[in-house]
């Protein structure tokens, strides 16, 4: 339990700050803040981390980025990470580009949930927003399905002007495929210039949009997974969306359940807040794990009421370096 009363069960671990794509949200134009190689934690330092956590009570893990399938030691992780006790479900997010080979090797480790970000189904636009290529995205997409994880999310960040006219298509293809599509504000994780009132799409307008083809049926909350999003299912294409408000939706915060780990091993108790406290140090020093169980529950202490996206936020450093 934090502060507040909230239980705290679910760490996202970033296992790099690295990326093979350049999404316009998430990495600014020119960034060259890599972690230096000795600065990342090894995997020994990610699964002793994973180990104390989930000694605290930690019951879900996602591993994230950057793009957490660039690091060569990942399969080592995800298997060591599903074997320690008291873990219920280790998770992967992605964006995609090199699922297709790793799906199965992914199952194989105990990995049970992949999320994979698809902004546009259509291949100019997706490298305009990315750099990528997506069909290497879909074709990952398609193993994922196929490799038969428990469930796999489809995750697309909403932006004004460049891909409200994607959502439409998006449902349909998250429907064909059984998927669930989330739709997700755009946040100010990057500079303060990516967001503005010309490029911010809230969910309100989202969901308009999606009332003019179909009926949203309000499902339970929460429905899939340990997220903040609000789903609906859409009566006549059986599309099921969610959407992820963290700008618009004032009690956003109430139910948060999650830190976050980053490459270069600082616990972040909040994405939208500067605070953070480093664990780098301890785990190289600090031969008791006792030590490590020490910050990790500073860190809950230190985990605030709400995020403070919507009170001029300055980031301190872009998403891939905190990770997604």
């Amino acid at each position: 339990m934090d502060s507040f009363g909230r239980t705290v069960d679910y760490l996202r671990i970033s296992v790099t700050d690295r990326c093979n794509e350049r999404c316009l949200y998430c990495m600014p134009e020119g960034y060259k803040g890599w972690e230096r190689k000795p600065d990342h934690l090894t995997a020994e330092e990610i699964i002793r981390v994973a180990r104390v956590a989930a000694g605290l009570g930690f019951r879900k893990f996602r591993l994230t980025g950057g793009e957490p399938l660039v690091r060569h030691d990942l399969l080592e992780i995800a298997r060591a990470m599903t074997a320690i006790p008291g873990v219920e479900c280790v998770g992967l997010s992605t964006n995609g580009t090199r699922l297709a080979p790793l799906a199965q090797p992914l199952r194989d480790a105990g990995l049970r949930t992949v999320n994979v970000s698809l902004d546009t189904l259509d291949a100019a636009l997706y490298r305009r927003i990315t750099g990528g290529d997506v069909n290497l995205v879909l074709a990952g997409i398609r193993a994922a399905v196929a490799t038969g994880f428990e469930r796999v999310k489809l995750n697309c960040v909403l932006m004004r002007g460049v891909n409200e006219q994607e959502i439409w298509p998006l449902v349909l293809f998250a429907a064909e495929h059984g998927l669930p599509l989330r739709l997700i504000e755009l946040m100010p994780v990057t500079s303060t210039e990516v967001l503005t009132e010309r490029n911010f799409l809230p969910i309100s307008e989202a969901m308009r949009l999606l009332e003019q083809r179909d009926e949203l049926v309000p499902q339970p909350s929460p429905y899939l997974g340990w997220g903040p999003a609000k789903y609906y299912l859409l009566r006549r294409t059986g599309a099921l969306v969610g959407f992820i408000g963290a700008m618009t939706n004032p009690h956003f915060c109430e139910t948060c359940n999650k830190m976050r780990l980053t490459a270069d091993g600082k616990i972040r108790p909040c994405l939208g807040d500067h605070g953070e406290i480093d664990l780098r140090d301890t785990l190289r020093h600090a031969p008791s794990d006792e030590a490590v169980r020490e910050v990790l529950l500073a860190a809950l202490r230190r985990k605030p009421l709400e995020h403070s996206f919507r009170n001029q936020y300055h980031p301190g450093r872009p998403m891939t370096a905190i990770g997604g």
